[in-house]
């Protein structure tokens, strides 16, 4: 009799055992799940914040190369205009419609006097020029011609590194 109550209290007991053991698994499998699904919807919500990130960096990267390609533009429209108001310069200076003259120093002829009488053509009392050889003129304007296209290259250059410092 003594085995028989040692296995009937037993059972009882294995039963409770099983039992809790079975609720600890059931609690421990809905705690693992909770935590499944924070970690998903933690996730989500990185994706989503990388996504929202990656389209404003987008959005800024297509604004600049907006600005950048109005500023290209510009400055090869500018470049062009100077190109051709030198090609117009050099057709008049070879086609003799205009000369290039230099101002002289009102001391570079000390020896110079007022002629007594005014001449007829002589009436002028504005600075003395004199005329450039046409080939001199023709460097003068090339080398003009070449300056003010590295200008405009040096402002275009100095407003692409504005646009992307901002």
């Amino acid at each position: 009799m003594s085995r028989l109550k040692a296995v009937l209290l037993l059972i009882p007991l294995l039963l409770a055992v099983a039992l809790t053991w079975h609720v600890q698994a059931w609690r421990y499998g809905r705690e693992l799940a909770q935590r499944e699904q924070a970690h998903v919807e933690a996730r989500r919500q990185q994706a989503e914040a990388s996504t929202r990130q990656l389209l404003g960096e987008r959005q800024q990267r297509r604004v600049l190369e907006q600005q950048i390609e109005l500023n290209d533009n510009s400055h090869y429209q500018e470049l062009l205009d100077a190109q051709q108001a030198q090609a117009r310069l050099r057709d008049r200076l070879a086609t003799a419609d205009l000369r290039l003259s230099a101002l002289l120093a009102s001391d570079s002829n000390p020896n110079r006097s007022m002629p007594a009488t005014p001449g007829a053509g002589g009436v002028d009392h504005g600075p003395v020029r004199a005329r450039l050889d046409p080939a001199h003129a023709r460097r003068i304007i090339a080398i003009t011609d070449a300056g003010d296209a590295g200008l405009i290259a040096l402002r275009a250059c100095q407003g692409y590194v504005r646009a992307l410092a901002r």
